[in-house]
């Protein structure tokens, strides 16, 4: 019996509600058709901009190795790369010092700022590396001291109490210097990389490029290239890595062209043309380092920190540390490597 006024209730309602409706189509839409913009837009475009905040109140690090036997302008190079006095040669180092006997292993720190972002860069330098008569087996220590820095990097990881930031003491790119002879590359040279290739970034560079001729530059380097490859050296950047179409072609350009970088490195400074230039000076005429038409500088260092610097610390962090995190952990049993015992023995 109540049926009848709840549905007739309802008729009623639905009666004054329909209507409604007809009349107002046109309301809704006069907003979206003045303010597309401001309806549509939803701000994901700050998030770069969130993450931008983020880094630069954490700060970067960057971990950079030279190798190469003495004299071939390490120290003076990475000075010029970072427009400062980064290395061992502004720190107390005296010509008098006798080569090591054998390779040691020189980590300097230093926090360059720039425009508000600031870098925590260590130069890692290798004295003594290739210096020797007999040279076997000269990378051990070097390839000791990368890996020692993963597992500093995994002890910090496994700890349960871990670090929201673990310091990173990894090393990023390690650049390998080429005597410049015009010849082939020496055995020290291809073993090294040989054995280095697998757990670090390496960039060979042709050192003292400004000995040689353009003709004999180019030749080198053609050499050098075809020797990298025909041993199996995979240098940085590696082509498995590429990660799209965009990075294969700008990586191939710089793989087929550009490596190994012919260089020249100088921290004086000279007046050419009312302007001053970092260079080296020779009888005849300034040799400028940033000029492209003198040797490869500007390439590397553009390579170096404008353009890679933050892949080289992502291939750093995804294929060379996780190759050695997952074989640590696989030789462990599958468990972390924290047991008194390890910890006495390290």
């Amino acid at each position: 019996p109540h049926a009848g006024p709840v549905e007739g209730k309802n008729e009623a309602a639905m009666s004054e509600l329909v209507p409604e409706p007809r009349q107002k189509p046109v309301v809704p839409m006069k907003p979206m058709g003045i303010n597309t913009n401001l309806l549509g837009y939803i701000g994901i475009d700050t998030i770069i901009e969130q993450m931008r905040k983020k880094t630069m109140k954490t700060g970067f690090d960057f971990n950079i190795m030279v190798v190469g036997q003495s004299g071939l302008g390490k120290s003076t190079l990475v000075n010029t790369l970072f427009k400062s006095q980064v290395s061992r040669k502004s720190s107390g180092w005296n010509r008098e010092e006798k080569i090591p006997k054998t390779v040691e292993i020189k980590a300097i720190a230093h926090v360059i700022e720039e425009g508000g972002v600031k870098m925590k860069l260590t130069v890692i330098d290798t004295p003594g590396f290739g210096d020797q008569i007999n040279n076997e087996n000269c990378w051990e220590p070097i390839e000791k001291y990368i890996n020692e820095q993963y597992e500093k990097f995994l002890k910090e990881e496994v700890n349960i109490a871990r670090k929201k930031r673990i310091p990173d003491t990894r090393v990023h790119c390690c650049l390998y210097f080429i005597s410049p002879t015009g010849h082939s590359l020496r055995p020290l040279d291809l073993e090294f990389m040989k054995h280095l290739s697998k757990v670090v970034n390496i960039i060979p560079v042709i050192a003292k490029a400004d000995t040689m001729t353009l003709e004999e530059k180019t030749e080198f380097k053609q050499r050098v290239r075809k020797e990298l490859e025909i041993n199996g050296i995979e240098f940085y950047p590696q082509k498995e890595f590429d990660e799209d179409l965009e990075d294969k072609t700008e990586n191939d350009k710089i793989r087929q062209e550009s490596m190994p970088f012919a260089v020249v490195g100088s921290d004086k400074e000279y007046q050419v043309n009312g302007k001053r230039v970092l260079g080296r000076k020779t009888p005849w005429g300034i040799i400028e380092v940033e000029n492209l038409t003198h040797c490869e500088f500007a390439l590397l260092r553009d390579f170096v920190i404008r353009t890679h610097l933050q892949d080289l610390k992502e291939v750093t962090h995804n294929i060379h540390y996780e190759t050695y995190r997952a074989k640590r952990l696989n030789d462990n049993g599958g468990l972390p490597p924290m047991t008194v015992e390890t910890e006495e023995n390290h």
